[in-house]
């Protein structure tokens, strides 16, 4: 079943994750084509300031702020209740937030998995079936997972486990809203120029060496512009597409572990394989 492109000019749009990185150039490519902003972030000062650079650049625009701890499972009953008193319709739901555990699977608490877990996976699922009865034909939602929703590296268990979970809830969903006339967009980031490195958590027993390597890895890997990433989420909802890959480094893997199911790892090994031979040729 088709459904007609997306209109973003006076529709209601939700994004979690608003107050930095690609959640904020979603909201300003949604301001830009005239949508409502309904935005949600952790970090009351900075989506403060992000909802004041909006009214300025945008006048006329209307934006409302909502600031929840998407860990909390009350705190995201609490948000949902709120964003349906504040809308009668919800046309766009972005599910973006997202955080990052660095760590192998024994050397994490399970406290930490669970604040992977309760971020990436739990609160999408949970708003998207609160507001979903306010999501009308012609709606779309859109969720945020990642190339390690495709491939799983070692050091990721929980992140990777979040976004494997969250791209089946999405897939899954797809078929059942699509004769609703809802449609539905998995994002897969290959490597997004945001703070999520930065901002990842350290699982407790890993030494300061460790912690530091395994942030200067995860950060090598963010190379893409944020705000192109934005541009071409809104072109998938326009489009309704069901998966947006971003960036080669999620075009390879997804090519890769469908064609030649295999480790992340060995991926990353063959690839730097392949660059040496590529340098000898040029030589």
């Amino acid at each position: 079943m088709s459904i007609r492109p997306f209109q973003f000019a006076g529709a209601t749009a939700v994004v979690t994750g608003a107050a930095n990185g690609m959640g904020e150039h979603l909201a300003r490519g949604l301001a830009e084509r005239g949508s409502t902003l309904l935005l949600v972030d952790r970090d009351t000062a900075r989506l403060d300031a992000v909802a004041a650079s909006l009214r300025s650049t945008y006048p006329g625009s209307s934006v409302t702020t909502f600031t929840t701890d998407l860990a909390d499972r009350d705190a995201v009953d609490r948000l949902a209740t709120d964003l349906l008193a504040a809308t009668d319709r919800v046309d766009l739901l972005v599910n973006n937030a997202g955080v990052a555990l660095a760590g192998r699977f024994d050397q994490i608490s399970m406290d930490d998995f669970d604040w992977v877990m309760a971020i990436n996976f739990t609160a999408p699922v949970l708003l998207t079936h609160r507001l979903l009865p306010r999501i009308p034909p012609g709606g779309h939602i859109l969720n945020v997972s990642s190339v390690f929703g495709l491939v799983g590296p070692k050091g990721q268990t929980a992140y990777s486990s979040s976004k494997f979970a969250l791209r089946g809830f999405t897939e899954a969903l797809r078929s059942e809203l699509l004769p609703r006339g809802i449609g539905t967009t998995t994002v897969h980031p290959g490597g997004i120029r945001t703070n999520i490195a930065l901002n990842a958590r350290i699982g407790g027993n890993l030494s300061n060496g460790e912690v530091k390597h395994a942030q200067e890895s995860f950060d090598k890997l963010l190379t893409f512009p944020a705000d192109r990433a934005a541009e071409l989420m809104l072109e998938a909802v326009k489009a309704r597409r069901a998966r947006l890959l971003i960036g080669l480094s999620a075009k390879l893997p997804d090519v890769v572990a469908r064609v030649v199911p295999m480790s992340f790892g060995t991926l990353e090994r063959g690839a730097k394989s392949v660059g040496r031979l590529a340098g000898k040729v040029r030589r």
